[in-house]
């Protein structure tokens, strides 16, 4: 009976933990700022090694307004809000206009420079991004393989699943750590200022920025502790399993 309730609660909390794990990775809020630069337009991109095509958006707004940035694993965004607007809230919540511009950003959070390369104002962090998108992927991986294992395991036929499905837990969970330690490092370490501006190189370099740890970070925050708990404890229902043997 204890090694079921024990059960329950571990797929509970891992349940719990993939899906913010996954909600963080499929959500483009892990970092938030705001400069104060005026319209903001996306430099021409254009690589003949690839399919990407050219094109040049524009904001076409007042410069009293603020640039507002968000971005995630998959997508870089921008759009102007008004100066007294919450960094944070109008990227979820206020109805964004239809000169928002998003482009693709698989290697966040590292830049990936729009325009000539190599970029004049390239921030030179981006030898990292790979890190980023190993664990990202490493982390998703070990929490969807632990969760077949324990499914597999529900019968309580092997104590091995159970041990082995808790293990991948606990990697998913370590990876999601690093990420978000890595994620941390970068926020209060490297010039995040210069990231921000950098498409904009020279034209604004003294204008301010404002940085917010988004709610995609904070969920994957959430997960962590929750992915550890499940882990931990259905490596122990393994050993209870081995013992009533």
């Amino acid at each position: 009976m204890r090694v079921g309730a024990a059960a329950l609660a571990g797929g509970i909390f891992g349940s719990l933990g993939t899906m913010c794990f996954f909600l963080a990775f499929g959500t483009d809020y892990w970092l938030v700022a705001s400069d104060n630069c005026g319209p903001y337009t996306w430099p021409t991109m254009k690589d003949n090694n690839s399919n990407w095509t050219e094109f040049v958006n524009a904001v076409d707004v007042s410069s009293a307004s603020l640039t507002l940035h968000h971005e995630g694993f998959f997508w870089r965004c921008v759009f102007q809000v008004e100066p007294a607007a919450d960094a944070v809230l109008a990227t979820l919540f206020t109805n964004q206009p239809e000169s928002k511009v998003c482009v693709h950003g698989y290697l966040f959070p590292l830049p990936v420079t729009l325009g000539p390369v190599p970029h004049p104002f390239y921030d030179a962090t981006a030898v990292f991004r790979g890190f980023w998108t190993v664990f990202i992927i490493l982390a998703l991986v070990s929490a969807l393989t632990g969760s077949f294992l324990l499914v597999c395991g529900v019968p309580f036929i092997s104590h091995k699943l159970y041990k082995l499905g808790g293990a991948f837990f606990i990697i998913a969970a370590c990876s999601f750590l690093f990420v978000l330690l890595l994620f941390v490092l970068w926020m209060e370490v490297v010039d995040v200022k210069r990231y921000i501006l950098q498409e904009r190189g020279e034209t604004c370099s003294d204008g301010q920025v404002s940085v917010f740890y988004g709610l995609s970070f904070m969920v994957a925050a959430a997960g962590v502790p929750l992915e550890l708990v499940s882990g931990l404890v259905f490596m122990l229902v393994g050993r209870a399993l081995l013992a009533n043997k």
